[in-house]
């Protein structure tokens, strides 16, 4: 699946924007360090040529960065050392003088797991397992709404065995550990920490987000992006996405996950339901202007000419005064799809990734003009990221 240059930007720019409202979209965001694909230290593909490889591959590597001092019976280092195989350092080359580096997983037979960005623009891409060599490795499909993608390579290490995907997210406070290659360089290293919080939103481009990331304080960094976070039954709970601040990392939902995955793998890509218009979090001024006070919701501030909600779902049709500030008044507030309440944009966009597709006829209610009402949506599938 070819995917250009420009597609890459455009997430930047979401990123770069993100960071201007105080939320983190891609890896070194948060300090001075290099991006998520790029390698401070490059390496060819055929030789290593920071630490000799033996006939082992990079065992050596990974033993190397191994939890020194812990015991073998710690759940960290069990969990580790069970998992440890099935995750791949990624090189990328995308025609430039310096590959770029990343980190993925085992999905299934001949199939890794890493993220879109990682694997953007390439030209060549090679895998290494902690048993083994050097792998060449192809996109089989790539979502950059997701952040997902999924690699072929032909003949994957005896050890290195699929990994489990949770089926629902993980309780605020569980502890995981993030597995990947940090910087390129450091190649098998296990950070620790808890499940910050779900739910999370993630920029996309097109003024989009990814619905449902998990935030971790496990310390992540770049070269982790693709790798697993994984709970200490050894379970993945996400596809690490960005990180590098303080104690903040996030990591797309295993959910989400079990959506797309399959779906690259069948299509080469995933059609994301879209309900075509804009949303604000009805705070208490604008549910004062729009008679919700008692009510929590999500208000349409506009809905997209010609889109699936056009004619169905209403949007801003004035403005009111309160306390000095202009309020926006008339537009639809959702308080529920399909009897799932959604109190927020984060809760709508979970139930739209998690629970439809496009073609799929939903009931939403709302409260219109001070009265709640139940209408029908057809969703829509999001247009072409390259559009």
């Amino acid at each position: 699946m070819d995917i250009p240059d420009s597609s890459r930007r455009r997430f930047l720019a979401a990123c770069g924007t993100a960071l201007a409202a105080g939320t983190a979209g891609c890896s070194g965001l948060f300090g001075d360090g290099p991006s998520d694909t790029e390698d401070t230290t490059p390496v060819d593909p055929e030789t290593e040529t920071e630490t000799p490889v033996d006939d082992g591959g990079a065992a050596g590597d990974f033993e190397q960065f191994d939890q020194s001092g812990e015991s073998e019976d710690g759940a960290y280092a069990d969990v580790y050392q069970s998992t440890v195989d099935s995750i791949a350092q990624i090189q990328v080359h995308t025609g430039g003088p310096n590959p770029s580096s990343g980190t993925g997983f085992v999905y299934s037979d001949g199939h890794v797991v890493t993220n879109q960005h990682v694997v953007e623009g390439a030209e060549a891409i090679y895998l290494r397992f902690s048993d083994g060599g050097w792998l060449d490795a192809t996109v089989e499909g790539a979502d950059v709404y997701s952040d997902l993608a999924v690699l072929s390579v032909a003949e994957l290490p005896e050890s290195a065995q699929p990994l489990a995907l949770r089926e629902s997210d993980p309780a605020v406070g569980t502890e995981v550990v993030a597995i990947g290659n940090p910087f390129g360089r450091f190649v098998g290293s296990v950070s620790s920490g808890i499940v910050s919080g779900v739910n999370r939103t993630l920029p996309a481009p097109n003024d989009f987000s990814i619905p449902d990331a998990i935030q971790t304080d496990a310390p992540v960094n770049p070269g982790n992006s693709g790798g697993p976070l994984v709970t200490l039954d050894g379970n993945v709970t996400g596809v690490i996405n960005s990180g590098g601040g303080d104690n903040i990392g996030f990591a797309i939902s295993a959910p989400l996950v079990r959506r797309v995955i399959p779906a690259l793998l069948e299509d080469g890509e995933y059609e994301h339901s879209y309900m075509g218009v804009r949303l604000q979090t009805a705070g208490p001024l604008l549910a004062q202007a729009n008679g919700v006070d008692d009510r929590v919701g999500v208000y349409i501030a506009v809905v997209r000419e010609g889109g699936p909600s056009d004619g169905v779902l209403r949007g801003n049709s004035g403005e009111t005064t309160i306390d000095g500030q202009s309020v926006p008044t008339g537009g639809d507030v959702v308080v529920a799809m399909e009897d799932t309440p959604i109190p927020t944009r984060e809760a709508l966009a979970s139930f739209l990734a998690l629970e439809t597709s496009p073609g799929d006829t939903i009931d939403v209610t709302v409260l219109r003009d001070g009265e709640e009402q139940t209408v029908e949506l057809t969703l829509g599938s999001r247009p072409d990221p390259r559009s």
